[in-house]
């Protein structure tokens, strides 16, 4: 009987040693594929631990440290990252799974195929490192085909987490939980959490850290952590090289930013911080790349508000800027304060504006639409208004025009959680902020707590514009906030995600944990590791760092 190769992988998959024994003597130690190859790593992972086992000797015990990973890009950066915290002399351990994707479905003999070739290349880090493949733990009843149940909190968290990766994956709000990509995600992360789950009740580490934690598998640990409240640290990188976000016991993603402002809101910046975020804003507005940020929102520098106004054939009334999110954007994602998603905010504001001719809304899609292959925000404004009325302008993701250029001839704000809510206060503009982004409360905008506080508040404002305008102390209350979000949120860490293979030239892992190197990263490595961050020790009265 003929049997296709997808088939025949399946059957195979499922016999013991088959897998194991076609890698032994067909691959000879190579990856399965390109997209899950870890060359690199094997090629420099003996330089690494012998400069980190250099180190580890003249450091005391540390924690017991977790580190978990999945994906190529992500364990590579773990290897490295977990090395580090080795040096320092804490006791750590890798947990990965062998993904090379995380939207498409992989046959079981294959998968073993990953897992064996990642076990040998890994296994070099040991003993400094230890390292371990969850696709290895098994939960009671699963070798027999059957799941280990989750307490029920955990089940529906990681329901939650799964339907997150959807909408991420696919870029939507509304997705179909009967779908197969759902499945997938389901799947995954539940043998994630029970694997998970069942290690951490016999190896209970000080501290699990893990990237992200609102997606993936990643997500499914982190929520596995907080159920059996061990302390566990999230991070993830932004648009700074050099730079680190992190959340201790929360989703970095989330960009928790409450402790750093009570810290730092009453100080005010001295004239070279305040020099420092005007220069940000200048590149941000000319589509400049400035200093360690590297991405370029904007496609052409301002042309001038005036231009602007021309471009778009707006009149004297006064004018609304809706800035919108990418939908399905990690930063939207769970972020509703009253609203059941973004989509239906601009539903309902542009039915709105609809009927109020005498104002003018410019809806501004993201840019980064450009790099999406979701649904846009035009296809929502048109869907909810075939034919746009005078008085609503969209401008597209490509559009030649420049965001900071409408800013300028805005008389009111309305953002998701888009950053340009925030640099909108920064002129002085009133901003209505709808979703709970990490700038909402924080004194500058105003935040309607419902749909009829929404409502009453866009009628407010658009009645007279120029009395909402914000007065100087909220304009440098935002500038404030600015500085902070943009230049001591972050943390200093050497070996960003998308760099770190070119940023070991000049940050080996001996130099990091010199003496040196500890001075300018230490408190990061520390609060990684678990150690509380302490905001209020980084300035000295005057506001400056410390």
């Amino acid at each position: 009987m003929h049997m296709n190769k997808a088939a025949l992988k399946r059957v195979l998959g499922e016999l013991p040693l088959t897998a194991e024994l076609y890698w032994q003597v067909r691959q000879n130690g190579k990856p399965l594929s390109r997209s899950f190859s870890l060359s690199r790593t094997q090629s420099w992972l003996p330089t690494w631990r012998l400069q980190a086992e250099a180190a580890a000797r003249q450091r005391p015990p540390g924690k017991n440290i977790l580190l978990f990973a999945t994906l190529r890009y992500w364990i590579e950066h773990a290897v490295l990252f977990g090395l580090g915290l080795a040096g320092l002399g804490h006791r750590a351990t890798l947990a990965y799974l062998p993904y090379a994707n995380w939207r498409t479905a992989v046959n079981r003999f294959d998968l073993r195929r990953h897992n064996i070739y990642s076990r040998q290349v890994l296994g070099a880090a040991s003993p400094l490192l230890m390292t371990l493949s969850l696709l290895d733990v098994h939960p009671e009843g699963q070798r027999q085909g059957r799941a280990s149940p989750l307490p029920q909190p955990l089940r529906q968290a990681i329901q939650e987490v799964s339907g997150r990766d959807v909408q991420y994956t696919l870029q939507v709000e509304d997705f179909d939980p009967q779908g197969e990509l759902f499945r997938l995600r389901m799947e995954r992360n539940t043998q994630a959490a029970q694997a998970a789950f069942l290690w951490l009740h016999n190896h209970r580490p000080d501290v699990i850290l893990t990237p992200n934690g609102s997606i993936l598998e990643m997500g499914a640990v982190y929520q596995v952590a907080r159920y059996l409240e061990i302390p566990v640290v999230t991070y993830e990188f932004g648009e700074q090289q050099g730079r680190i976000w992190l959340a201790q016991n929360g989703e970095v993603m989330r960009q928790e930013t409450d402790q750093l402002w009570a810290a730092c809101r009453n100080l005010p910046l001295s004239a070279a911080q305040l020099e420092q975020a005007r220069r940000l804003y200048t590149s941000r507005q000319s589509a400049d790349l400035w200093e360690n940020f590297s991405r370029r929102w904007q496609g052409l520098p301002g042309q001038g508000g005036q231009a602007a106004r021309t471009a778009l054939q707006l009149d004297h009334r006064p004018v609304a800027l809706l800035a919108a999110n990418v939908i399905g954007d990690s930063l939207t994602l769970g972020r509703q304060v009253f609203t059941r998603s973004m989509t239906e905010w601009l539903q309902s504001t542009v039915a709105y504006f609809a009927q109020r001719p005498d104002v003018q809304l410019v809806v501004r899609i993201h840019p980064g639409e450009r790099y999406t292959q979701g649904p846009s925000v035009a296809d929502v404004v048109r869907h909810t208004l075939p034919e746009l009325p005078g008085n609503i302008c969209l401008v597209a993701a490509d559009d030649p025009v420049n965001t900071y250029d409408l800013m300028e001839i805005a008389d009111l704000g309305l953002v998701y959680t888009t950053t340009v809510g925030m640099e909108m206060a920064m002129g002085g503009v009133p901003v209505i902020v709808v979703g709970q982004t990490h700038y909402r409360g924080r004194g500058f905008t105003l935040d309607p707590e419902n749909w009829d506080d929404y409502q009453r508040t866009l009628e407010q404002v658009l009645g007279d514009p120029g009395a909402y305008h914000l007065p100087e102390e909220q304009v440098k209350q935002a500038w404030n906030y600015a500085y902070r979000f943009f230049f001591e949120y972050p943390q200093p860490f050497p070996w960003h995600l998308l760099h770190f293979w070119n940023e070991l030239k000049d940050w080996p892992v001996e130099r990091v944990l010199s003496q040196p190197g500890q001075e300018l990263y230490g408190d990061t490595f520390r609060y990684l590791s678990g150690d509380p961050l302490d905001w209020s020790k980084r300035w000295q009265s005057t506001g400056s760092l410390a």
